[in-house]
């Protein structure tokens, strides 16, 4: 069991820590705050994981789903910092947005799994991959090096550790099997961190200052603020959240066998939305069911969610621990930012998986995705579009990944829905590395 819980934890554990790496250098926060705001995100993550696996009341899908800090808000929060012209600001008002996006998640949860024959999969399809594509740009910078005002700042030396964790990650992914391969991004990390010791960009200062035990103390960076806009933002990454989440219960039901019924998603909902209000509290972000876990649990066939319930119970540990969150800390940014092009890559690709299930031969959805993907990228090639727009207005529009969903929502209700009874309904709803006809004969 031990042994079984840590191999999820180390399948999911650099993507529960890039969104705290991503949001902690955008407020521009030091070492030791960016070691504790990991550490707060591992520890939510933890508990998110056992409301989800163990189960309290009608709260919990009681699946092996790991949970942790979702990639859909990873945008908007750095939207809404960029937005925020006191930085010591931004922290709380993500953490507010979070907190009134997670009680009203919570409370839409019984309406929403009834609700979800309108997030087919070209509209799920759709926002995962705008996901993967807003954060590229986030692993390119990262590879040029952690400062912008530097001299080495996208120096060949950068470039080239990137280069070659990107090749490590690669030839793991390409010529390992089992468990080997399903760290292979972990493993890219700690070989790219070791490489770049003799070049003077590895610094293990975060590790040295940092304590071997410690608790996340409740709003350390201070009391959450309520600002509309950056609640509308973070309401619009819950039903993104909640949607995808759908798809991997229903997903995860079939490879248990134990299909996910409306009680079960229902629940499974209540406890992504409840985790998510109840992580702000220690500093952590929204969460959501991991999917890379699920394709751990179809290939291990180990079915238990106690297993899971020990992973999350080593999550929680490492949180407590903050001389093992500062190991993230310690790998420089180029070596992020060569795996980073495979993490937030492997996004898009499933958003491109769950397209290729769309139904693209009709042209309606064609111009669903056609024009929601245009309005998402927006904010990535063309940053100053929506310059002329108030300040609380552009916290949503400068998210790529808000604007394309609302997008692909009502352009999926014109097209597919208004006027045309039996539409599109939730069996077309699936997790995007599953094979969508499976699904749907089983149910």
């Amino acid at each position: 069991m031990a042994t079984s819980g840590l191999q999820h934890v180390a399948a999911m554990y650099a993507g529960v820590v890039a969104p705290p790496l991503i949001v902690g250098a955008a407020v521009g926060l030091s070492g030791t705050e960016l070691t504790f705001l990991t550490g707060a995100c591992l520890f939510t993550a933890g508990l998110a994981t056992f409301l989800q696996t163990l189960g309290i009341w009608k709260i919990g899908a009681r699946l092996p789903f790991v949970n942790g800090v979702t990639f859909a808000g990873v945008a908007p929060m750095t939207a809404i910092v960029a937005s925020t012209k006191d930085k010591s600001d931004a922290l709380p008002v993500i953490f507010g947005a979070v907190i009134v996006a997670g009680v009203l998640g919570f409370l839409a949860a019984p309406i929403f799994c009834k609700a979800i024959r309108f997030f087919p999969p070209v509209v799920t399809g759709t926002v995962i991959t705008l996901i993967g594509v807003s954060l590229l740009p986030v692993s390119f910078g990262w590879a040029q090096g952690p400062n912008p005002a530097a001299h080495d700042y996208g120096s060949a030396t950068n470039l080239t550790l990137a280069g070659i964790t990107l090749v490590i990650v690669l030839l793991l992914r390409r010529f390992t099997r089992g468990f080997v391969k399903q760290i292979a991004v972990l493993l890219g990390l700690i070989a790219g961190t070791v490489i770049a010791i003799p070049f003077g960009v590895t610094d293990f200062g975060p590790v040295a200052d940092a304590r071997v035990v410690g608790f996340p103390t409740p709003f350390h960076f201070g009391a959450p603020q309520f600002q509309a806009a950056a609640i509308l933002s973070m309401c619009v990454v819950m039903v993104v959240s909640m949607t995808e989440s759908t798809a991997d219960m229903l997903a995860l039901g079939e490879i248990v066998e134990r299909p996910a019924n409306e009680k079960t998603i229902a629940a499974g909902l209540r406890a992504d939305t409840f985790g998510s209000a109840l992580s702000p509290l220690f500093n952590g972000f929204m969460c959501s069911a991991f999917a890379q876990n699920i394709g751990l649990v179809a290939m291990t066939r180990i079915r238990s969610r106690f297993v899971v319930a020990f992973g999350g119970g080593f999550l929680v540990l490492m949180g407590l621990c903050p001389m093992a969150a500062s190991l993230n800390a310690v790998v420089p940014r180029p070596v992020l930012g060569g795996a980073g092009v495979v993490l937030f890559g492997s996004v898009a690709a499933s958003g491109i998986q769950t397209l290729a299930r769309a139904g693209l031969d009709k042209d309606n959805n064609v111009l669903i995705v056609a024009v929601s993907i245009a309005v998402g990228i927006i904010p990535i090639t063309a940053p100053n579009f929506y310059h002329a727009f108030p300040e609380t207005a552009r916290i949503v529009l400068d998210s790529g990944i808000s604007t394309g969903c609302v997008t692909a929502v009502l352009l999926n209700l014109v097209f597919n829905h208004l006027g045309r009874p039996g539409s599109v309904g939730a069996q077309d709803v699936t997790h995007p590395m599953e094979a969508g006809e499976e699904i749907a004969v089983v149910r």
